[in-house]
């Protein structure tokens, strides 16, 4: 192991930055929709026991790889088993990042649009059909949002270039507060509507009829993605954690952290949508165009809706920063680059990838891989393909090819904090969680349903 690798300072700084890697808009954003189409409180029943079951024990794994390697997520798996194609787990991590921040920035770019929006009163007095019409002509765009992923991808390279502590620690100690304390004050708002009570029950009471195996399967996937497993965050940022860093305690905390910013989303999120007759199930629309309108219709209007596009743009950001980070810690050690110059590769690159991908909703919409717009294709490859596949490699890894006694040692700091579930971990790693992973990853791709109608 290496002496002079660079750690996270502080033990609030491991959490906070944890948490801001595991933390974006799949909170926000799609885990209140996935709520809505999967029958509310059953599908959340089932979410947080897909979590306890599954989420903790693969991030556990990753936290592993990562400080036991002192490595990018490439490096790791070459360091554990040189010479062996092992090493495509992190690769395919390393490169998922990369393409996952390539469309990821365009998403975050519009935050910042809304954002300047709310602040300057631009949203006021628009009906829901001009909100909507408004989001389109502005998303097929070619300057506004080019300019704004841009920005998004300045403002990530900014804190990436400032190193480990001085730039992921201490701006997560900053914005990870502030968004808990933003969404903390809307679900205060949100839940004294009228009629709010509806919202919360959707959310809390469950109709154990609706646990259908496609719930099951789809709970499973978010749990996966929401916890930012498999695409290479979780190995790089646990590669910066010290020796004395309690594995276990990480991985519980940092879960139950994400879990209750989803959950909180939600509680911002259902009240104010049955306050206003509409529907849970509403898509992906939700955000840009149905939550504005929401909040143009309450008192000091501007302050909600500014509120909440700042929450959306932190958590967009603690995203990037992460995802950023897994490519220009590869860049940096396997090509000994300068950070500085790592990262600017890694921009530039994003940036290439970004305006594609903007610009796929609007001149370059008739360009299509597979009948999917540029944008869709990398959302696709990335959450459908790489990420289901790197996280059940990384399982299988663990439980067939790391020494027991070497995993043993790590988890439990030399044999000095209790592992008392070994075992059963161990067990669960080699058999239970790839085959669980490979399930989302065929429910991913609609192989699930196929094979269900022919049976």
């Amino acid at each position: 192991m290496t002496d002079n690798r660079v750690t996270f300072g502080s033990k609030l700084g491991v959490i906070l930055a944890t948490v801001g890697c595991a933390v974006g808009l799949g909170n926000i954003w799609r885990f209140p929709y996935m709520v809505g189409v999967n029958g509310g409180a059953a599908f959340l029943l089932v979410y947080i026991i897909c979590i306890l079951l599954l989420g903790i024990p693969v991030m556990i794994t990753e936290f592993f790889i990562g400080r036991h390697s002192r490595k990018n997520a490439a490096g790791a798996f070459k360091k554990m088993a040189p010479g062996t194609k092992w090493s495509f787990i992190g690769y395919n991590g390393v490169l998922g990042a990369f393409l996952i921040l390539g469309f990821y920035s365009v998403v975050a770019g519009w935050t910042l649009e809304y954002l300047v929006q709310g602040l300057d009163g631009s949203l006021a007095g628009k009906t829901a059909d001009e909100f909507k019409m408004d989001f389109e002509q502005f998303s097929s765009g070619i300057v506004r949002p080019i300019g704004w992923t841009a920005a998004f991808i300045a403002l990530t390279h900014l804190i990436i270039i400032s190193g480990v502590k001085a730039g992921i620690e201490r701006a997560s100690k900053i914005m990870m507060p502030l968004l808990f304390l933003i969404l903390v004050v809307l679900c205060l708002r949100s839940v004294t509507l009228p009629d709010a009570g509806e919202g919360l029950v959707f959310l809390f009471k469950p109709d154990f009829s609706k646990i259908t195996s496609s719930v099951v399967l789809s709970a499973m996937g978010q749990a996966f993605f929401s916890l930012s497993i498999g695409m290479g965050c979780l190995i790089t940022y646990s590669s910066y954690f010290k020796k004395e860093t309690k594995l276990q305690a990480t991985a519980l905390q940092v879960t139950v952290l994400d879990t209750l910013v989803a959950v909180l989303a939600g509680v911002m999120i259902f009240p104010a949508v049955f306050s206003f007759g509409i529907a849970p199930t509403a898509g992906p629309e939700l955000v840009f165009i149905t939550l504005p309108n929401v909040f143009e219709q309450l008192p000091f209007a501007r302050i909600w809706s500014t509120g909440f596009f700042l929450l959306l743009a932190l958590a967009a950001l603690t995203s990037t920063i992460s995802l950023h980070e897994v490519s220009t810690a590869y860049v940096h050690e396997e090509y000994n680059l300068s950070r500085q110059k790592a990262a600017w590769f890694v921009s530039g690159g994003v940036l290439i990838l970004g305006v594609l991908s903007s610009l796929s909703f609007g001149v370059l919409k008739e360009f299509t891989i597979g009948g999917l717009n540029f944008f869709d294709a990398l959302d696709y490859l990335t959450a459908k393909i790489m990420l289901p596949l790197g996280g059940m490699l990384i399982c299988i890894f663990v439980g067939t090819r790391v020494d027991r006694k070497v995993l043993k040692a790590e988890l439990t700091n030399e044999g000095t904090i209790p592992f008392h579930f070994f075992n059963t971990y161990a067990f669960f790693m080699k058999y239970i969680a790839p085959f669980a992973i490979g399930l989302i990853f065929l429910n991913e791709l609609g192989l699930i349903n196929k094979l269900s109608r022919l049976f």
